[in-house]
């Protein structure tokens, strides 16, 4: 199969041949190394004998989690009990041919384990060591616990949501974990530009990734209010209309749109009504416009509503579920999706959202087992057989 101008049957990665030692659990981290095993490195994934704590995550299939793959497909298992001296020993012997270590323990965790950034770069100058964490990994709050949630609430987040839900003044629950995802995206980027900087300088670094941080990147417009003085926030113009039977998302971006909409809704003469004819116009009597328009899509359903909006260039679409997005042609067309198994059976992850005219970009085709590659991995670190006997001894559950 051809994509973007590759045969993917022949393509590699772009970080073919680059080794990484994933420490890290849960979201952030491992959506991070996951990323980079996607585009070419091998990640052995480092993990406590009872196994990472996403391996229990629902769904689970024959023993084996799904949300768990979908985070590590790709990627080697081995197992260590990192408060072990033989750990360290395993350790120290794969960072001198490590490039890249992620982690995303609570700050002085890698630092009581004698695994941080100062005591392994004397190991290995070229080492790329990228830490995630809450808040950073100094300062008043950086010992704090952090998960998704409390730091969508401390970044603001959660409030600037709620100032563009009219009459509610509770925050939401939120289930969608939007801090970890995206920080274990800025930790990806970051890592890539550390890698860049090496073939520079041949030396390597340490990257300090914060949550809180991630999540202010994502109101713009609410930082730079908190500054200055402005009005009230105006009603943004866009936003679901009602139809026969569901939802439709319209945004009106441009005076094209807009006298698409009200065409589309039998309307045209609101091109010219002085309440709509022009922006500010417009943002002022939203409600009316939204309820002339609805007046028409609650008459047609939704499918109907979509066709009439698309013929007259307006930006919409349906409020689906994340199964009927997967679903889409689009997302088909591009290989959006890809097919992982595991010792559970097989189920779909999806893909990294970008494609390279030049390498290889998909998800790997098999999530380890809890330890598969733990042999494998200590024997290439130089240990013996009977050496690993002896720590897969020690390391059993009491």
């Amino acid at each position: 199969m051809t994509i973007a101008g590759i045969d993917e049957r022949t393509a590699t990665g772009s970080l073919n041949g680059l080794r990484v030692l994933d420490f890290s659990t849960t979201i952030a981290g491992p959506h991070c190394t996951r990323m980079l095993a996607d585009v070419g490195a091998e990640v052995i994934k480092v993990e406590a004998v009872d196994g990472e704590t996403m391996r229990i995550r629902p769904p689970v299939r024959n023993g084996c989690s799904s949300l768990f793959g979908q985070l590590n497909a790709g990627k080697k298992s081995l197992v260590l009990d990192l408060k072990t001296p033989e750990a360290v020993e395993v350790v120290h012997r794969l960072v001198k041919n490590a490039d890249i270590l992620v982690e995303n323990f609570r700050p002085g965790v890698m630092r009581r384990l004698k695994f941080d950034y100062p005591s392994l770069q004397p190991l290995n100058p070229k080492l790329v060591y990228c830490s995630i964490s809450g808040y950073g990994q100094t300062g008043p709050s950086a010992e704090l616990p952090a998960y998704a949630p409390v730091i969508h609430a401390a970044s603001g987040y959660d409030m600037a949501h709620l100032a563009y839900q009219p009459g509610r003044n509770r925050p939401d629950y939120c289930g969608i974990y939007h801090a970890d995802v995206l920080t274990g995206v800025y930790a990806f980027g970051a890592i890539s530009a550390a890698l860049y900087q090496r073939t520079l300088t041949d030396t390597g670094q340490h990257i300090d990734v914060s949550m809180l941080e991630s999540m202010l990147t994502l109101t713009p417009t609410e930082v730079q209010a908190s500054q200055f003085e402005l009005p009230p926030p105006s009603r943004p113009m866009f936003g679901p209309v009602e139809t026969a039977d569901g939802y439709v998302m319209v945004a009106i971006a441009s005076e094209k749109t807009f006298q698409g909409l009200v065409r589309a809704a039998g309307r045209p003469e609101w091109i010219g009504d002085c309440r709509f004819a022009k922006y500010a116009d417009r943002r002022r009597h939203w409600t009316e416009l939204m309820d002339g328009v609805e007046s028409w899509s609650r008459t047609v359903s939704t499918e109907k509503c979509l066709t009439e909006l698309s013929e007259y260039g307006v930006p919409c679409s349906a409020y689906r579920t994340v199964a009927e997005a997967m679903d889409d042609p689009q997302i088909v067309h591009r290989g959006a999706v890809a097919e992982v198994e595991d010792d559970g059976g097989t189920f779909k992850v999806t893909n990294l959202p970008f494609r390279m005219s030049g390498g290889r970009v998909s998800a790997g085709k098999r999530a380890p087992a809890l330890g598969e590659h733990t042999r494998a991995v200590l024997r290439e670190a130089g240990f013996s057989d009977d050496q690993i006997a002896a720590m897969a001894e020690k390391s059993q559950p009491a």
